[in-house]
């Protein structure tokens, strides 16, 4: 049997721990052959492959990215899109094919299994931790581990020379990793997407600080939008799923701070150091257990299907259950850490 294998989407620590998964066990333990497609969904639209066999899965483990590439190509809005990866995938004699993606990524495998016959397994990967049906995805707690550091030495600068630092992290709807790093990072103003923020009640928060005679920490989520105000966006283009293009936020918030409370602020955006380097030991040691699982699946014949961390057991879902509805942040938990605010 021949198994496709790709990686959608934004980069992500861990993506090459699955790959290594799949092809260590899929081969040793079920003889199949596997064939890698580059750059996401554009590999099987144009063809695009590289072979993957346990010599090329060896030492990756600890290699953040991904050794396929990765785009955010959506075969759904090409031209015959459909039509030529069916075409290619016969080709090519895959008879199945592992797709490692977050919510757009495994929305194209949901729609091609579900409706056009195209047997696909799905693996949840994204930084922001928004699938549904799965309690972590592997990426974020790497994530927030970078966040957390950075966050740890912005305290020594902000102390230093009394000012306000806000440190904008990702989270386009969700703001998991905003709300885990500030926590663990003694961040003193933390927002988040899910919750609209009063500008005021920020100025006063960080006006309480100066008066204990710290200096504030605001953490805040790319997506995070102000009670009368839009949403903050680096320009108006969109990528193939829809998306526009996010930061910024951060930028316009010092501005505001400084411009309310007469403090000094600055903005530090981490942005993609986010997503890069070395992934923690929690992520490969998820990401594997879910290359192992998905491969699992393709043996079963369980189509459709989208492994999933439920406690510490790896069960299966729906695609389509994973990627109907994002997992945001409960306004309860959000209320809970606000004793820290200020």
């Amino acid at each position: 049997m021949r198994v496709g294998v790709l990686t959608g989407g934004g980069d992500c620590p861990g993506l090459n721990a699955v790959i290594r998964g799949v092809v260590r066990k899929g081969v040793q333990e079920y003889g199949y052959d596997f064939v890698g497609f580059r750059d996401g969904w554009r590999g099987p639209l144009e063809n695009d492959t590289v072979r993957l066999d346990i010599p090329a899965v060896r030492g990756i483990l600890p290699r953040g990215g991904t050794i396929l590439g990765s785009s955010r190509t959506n075969p759904l809005k090409q031209e015959d899109g459909i039509r030529r990866i069916k075409e290619n995938l016969a080709k090519l004699e895959v008879e199945a094919l592992v797709a490692i993606g977050g919510e757009d990524t495994l929305g194209v495998a949901a729609r091609l299994s579900d409706e056009y016959g195209v047997p696909c397994v799905g693996v949840p990967k994204t930084i922001d931790n928004d699938l549904s049906a799965t309690d972590y995805t592997f990426g974020f707690d790497t994530a927030v581990g970078i966040a957390t550091e950075a966050i740890d030495r912005l305290h020594t600068t902000a102390e230093s020379h009394m000012r306000v630092l806000v440190c904008e992290v990702m989270g386009r709807h969700a703001g998991w990793i905003a709300l885990h790093s500030g926590l663990a990072g003694g961040a003193n103003v933390i927002l988040i997407p899910e919750q609209r923020f009063d500008l005021d009640q920020v100025c006063a928060w960080i006006t309480s600080r100066f008066k204990a005679s710290y200096a504030p920490i605001v953490v805040v989520a790319e997506g995070a939008v102000p009670k009368d105000g839009d949403m903050v966006l680096k320009d108006s283009s969109r990528d193939s799923f829809g998306h526009v293009r996010l930061s910024g936020v951060g930028e316009w918030l010092a501005k505001e701070i400084e411009r309310r409370t007469g403090k000094e602020a600055r903005t530090t955006v981490l942005g993609h150091i986010q997503r890069g380097g070395t992934p923690s030991a929690f992520d490969r040691w998820l990401a594997t257990r879910f290359g192992l699982h998905a491969v699992d699946c393709v043996r079963d014949g369980d189509f459709g299907k989208m492994v999933a961390l439920r406690g510490t057991d790896i069960v299966r879902v729906p695609i389509g259950e994973a990627t109907a509805k994002l997992k945001t942040v409960d306004p309860k938990l959000y209320e809970e850490i606000g004793v820290f605010f200020g």
